[in-house]
């Protein structure tokens, strides 16, 4: 393992071997008591009165919940945004991870428009490789659509460990693409065996939105809230949803933020959709309130799309979905920025850079409001913040689970321990944390990651650049099982019967201008101007004569006489 340690010569943590004795393992599926024996970065053994080799370093749990460490299925680290970058690279992003007991992250490649996704996933390589002091996987977003794209995909796929993509369906003119392009990417992805995740927001309503309220004289963070309503998530959401289920692909929606948007997840669950939803730091644990803060920093920092709800009951609720099932996954979307980058739309708050904190806290704050209010149990802890997505992503048991020949990437728990959230404390760089003054109870007392001890009595030793590049499988079977299944059943036959030979009526194919169609081309104000009927005026005489009666009838059309006469047919031309 010592070459994970970086590119410069370290000085070693710890040795390479690590006994933990007296823990209480737990797993998603069971807990139980045991010693465990790591060596090179994996765990060894697991049971009682082990056999080791001398001068191995000795941690004594002390009965306490030893656990697979955190999986952060959702990060954006040193994100590039108009020539600026998030505050914390991967350093520092991987570093706070690593003091909330996250072993792991999956950080978001965007490739900018015009840049290819082999050329930006090679630079997110570059960036996380030098810096990252835990494992990292990337997902792939697709911010625009053509046939190369599609090529590229399937190398990433096939050469480079990629098993996830990400379509926009908001942020219009940037990233967002049409329905259209959305089903062809989703079927891509389906015969690529990779997981579609979308962000689910309606860019079209919002960008009217954006405009009417600046329109309005609002230009502070509040304005970010009140263009981005809930039901626009949810309607992105429930769309995302019906593509899913026509191209038979698996969905993934990140970023879970309102109550509606959780519940078009839990029903389309209800139904059968293969579909998973990655509720956030953010959501699980502050609201939208503070958008209204009369200090514009503060309110600011809360800034993130689609936007933390205002109503202060949807934090709960969303722990409660997590909790019974119905969301999945847990990840922070950590993209924060400093106040002077915020500082960009002081005067217009479609400008704010996006992005909260969260990926030091996520693992607390799941803990203190799940588990400590009886919610879930620890075994649905860790499904909740490493084994699900172990799973869905194709890691596992890799990650994501205690088990011989799995990383030893391990937590050992603390559950009764309680920390203030400050800004004063945290490892990022920024100068506001969304969760300032929160109490929770939970947090790790020992973090393990590749089998070397990074935290250890409050103390970090995090090592710049020993984080490594895992790649990912396509076809996770966690997923897959059930999209092969229903391909089976899919299968579309049309009904067998004679040729019809009956007289077929002649039409005129008329060209549509009747409903002319708002477009980047043709703007309806060149469209020829249509007679508009005034429907106030009566629509027949009593000489039977119609006002229409000059408008020639398209021959296609059959008028039945209804019950009650001809008379009661005002006009049907």
């Amino acid at each position: 393992m010592s070459g994970y340690q970086g590119k410069k010569n370290i000085p070693r943590i710890t040795s390479d071997r690590l006994l933990i004795k007296g823990a209480k393992i737990v797993n998603d599926d069971q807990s139980f008591c045991a010693d465990i024996y790591m060596e090179d970065g994996v765990i060894k053994q697991i049971g009682e009165n082990l056999i080791v080799p001398g001068g191995v370093k000795t941690i004594d749990a002390h009965g306490r919940m030893l656990m697979p460490g955190g999986i952060d299925v959702h990060t954006r680290f040193q994100m590039p945004d108009r020539g600026m970058t998030s505050a914390d690279d991967f350093y520092q992003g991987t570093k706070a991870a690593l003091a909330g007991g996250t072993t792991m992250i999956i950080d978001h490649v965007v490739p900018e428009p015009g840049v290819s996704l082999m050329s930006a996933f090679e630079q997110w390589r570059e960036w996380a490789d030098g810096k990252s002091c835990c494992d990292y996987s990337l997902h792939v977003d697709i911010t625009e659509w053509h046939k190369g794209i599609q090529e590229e995909m399937e190398t990433l796929v096939k050469d480079h460990g990629v098993n996830s993509f990400l379509v926009y369906l908001a942020y219009k003119d940037i990233f967002q693409l049409t329905d259209a392009q959305v089903y062809e990417v989703f079927s891509v992805i389906r015969d690529l065996g990779a997981i579609a995740q979308v962000h689910a927001e309606n860019g079209d309503i919002v960008a009217e939105e954006q405009r009417r309220i600046l329109e309005q004289g609002i230009t502070g963070p509040e304005g970010h809230v009140l263009s981005h309503p809930e039901e626009v998530e949810a309607e992105a959401v429930n769309r995302a949803v019906t593509v899913a289920n026509q191209t038979n692909c698996p969905l993934y929606v990140t970023k879970v933020m309102s109550k509606s948007a959780a519940d078009v997840i839990a029903q389309a669950r209800k139904k059968g959709t293969v579909v998973y939803g990655e509720p956030i730091t953010a959501s699980l644990g502050t609201d939208g309130s503070h958008y209204w803060s009369k200090n514009w920093a503060k309110a600011a920092a809360y800034v993130t799309s689609p936007p933390l709800s205002p109503d202060p009951a949807t934090p709960d609720y969303l722990n409660s979905l997590l909790s019974c099932g119905d969301l999945q996954v847990t990840g922070s979307a950590h993209c924060p920025f400093n106040t002077a980058q915020r500082a960009v739309g002081k005067d217009d708050f479609t400008l704010i850079p996006e992005g909260v904190n969260g990926t030091e806290e996520r693992m607390s704050i799941i803990w203190d409001k799940c588990v400590v209010t009886g919610k879930m149990d620890e075994n649905q802890f860790v499904a909740v913040t490493s084994t699900n997505a172990a799973k869905i992503f194709n890691l596992y048991p890799r990650k994501g689970r205690i088990a011989v020949g799995s990383d030893a990437d391990l937590v050992l728990w603390d559950p009764d321990v309680t920390k203030i959230i400050s800004a004063k404390s945290h490892n990022s760089t920024v100068e506001y944390n969304i969760f300032e003054g929160l109490e929770v109870r939970g947090g790790p007392l020992v973090v393990i990651s590749q089998g070397k001890i990074v935290l250890e009595e409050g103390t970090l030793h995090a090592t710049e650049g020993s984080g490594r590049f895992v790649a990912r499988k396509p076809f996770p079977d966690y997923v897959y099982k059930r999209i092969k299944a229903r391909s089976r059943l899919a299968e579309l036959r049309g009904v067998p019967r004679g040729l019809y030979d009956g007289p077929v009526c002649e039409v005129s194919v008329t060209p549509k201008t009747m409903t002319p169609v708002s477009s980047a081309k043709t703007s309806p104000a060149k469209q020829p101007n249509q007679p508009v009927r005034n429907l106030h005026q009566s629509g027949f005489s009593l000489s039977g004569a119609q006002i229409d009666d000059n408008v020639p009838r398209r021959n296609t059309q059959r008028i039945v006489a209804p019950p009650g006469g001809r008379a009661n047919i005002t006009s049907l031309g």
